[in-house]
């Protein structure tokens, strides 16, 4: 029996992701502060697709040709672009049908650091119950790609990742043996009841607070309010 569970893991940077990737048919990229919640938002908000980028070069190229194009480092909007990653950014009327270009610190770089898997598809708590309900139907061995900030580890990233593996591991089709998805499925189970309090001293809600993007933190930590599956599909991501 145990040989035909599928495999459920948890990655806590990109910069692991080289010692899982050959082994894993679907990559659940996560950074639930902000870029992956922002992507779910843009999604429930009818923009077309979205071209995610690693560099500020990239982007700026894409800006050049006329595209609307959003970049952030380090939590702030990159002088010379329009928006960050904010998820409010996309909520706007004349976002509706259009493709828009993000590059990010830390959630952009998961993405290209996962392209080459079969399915890259994005994950946050914003959107937990619905990829969770995706992933059961998949029915494949799957990746939990956290991308934490800078290459290390972090908390909301981990505990979201730690929620889907928990959820999956539940159905009794998946299993789990590394001692990252251990540690993250108990965060999650610490901090599920409460993930604004467990998580008001991470670092990287400290540094949007710092920001004044508490509206943002609330946002982002608040669990299923979108539908949304998006997928990466030839470089770019669409809703399936």
């Amino acid at each position: 029996m145990e040989e035909k569970r599928k495999k459920i893991e948890v990655c806590f940077t990109p910069g692991e992701y080289n010692y899982f990737k050959d082994e894993f048919e679907i990559v659940v990229v996560i950074d639930v502060l902000r870029a992956t919640t922002a992507i779910c938002a843009a999604f429930d908000n009818g923009i077309k697709s979205i071209i995610p980028v690693p560099t500020l070069e990239d982007a700026l190229e894409y800006k050049k040709k006329g595209f609307l194009v959003g970049a952030e480092r380090k939590g702030q909007i990159v002088e010379g672009f329009d928006f960050g990653n904010s998820p409010y950014s996309y909520m706007k009327e004349e976002f509706r049908g259009k493709e828009v270009v993000l590059t990010t610190t830390n959630g952009t770089k998961s993405i290209a650091a996962a392209k080459d898997a079969d399915t890259v598809v994005i994950g946050a708590l914003v959107n937990l119950d619905a990829m969770v309900d995706w992933l059961i139907k998949q029915n494949k061995n799957t990746l939990c790609l956290c991308s934490g900030w800078q290459d290390k580890f972090n908390l909301e990233d981990t505990i979201c990742a730690g929620a889907i593996s928990d959820a999956l591991i539940a159905t009794g089709d998946f299993t789990s043996i590394e001692d990252s998805s251990i540690a993250a499925k108990y965060l999650y189970q610490s901090a599920k009841d409460n993930y604004m309090g467990y998580l008001k001293s991470s670092s990287h809600r400290r540094r949007l607070r710092n920001l004044n993007l508490n509206k943002d933190v609330i946002y982002c930590l608040t669990p299923n309010t979108s539908n949304a599956i998006p997928i990466l599909r030839d470089g770019k991501l669409y809703n399936q």
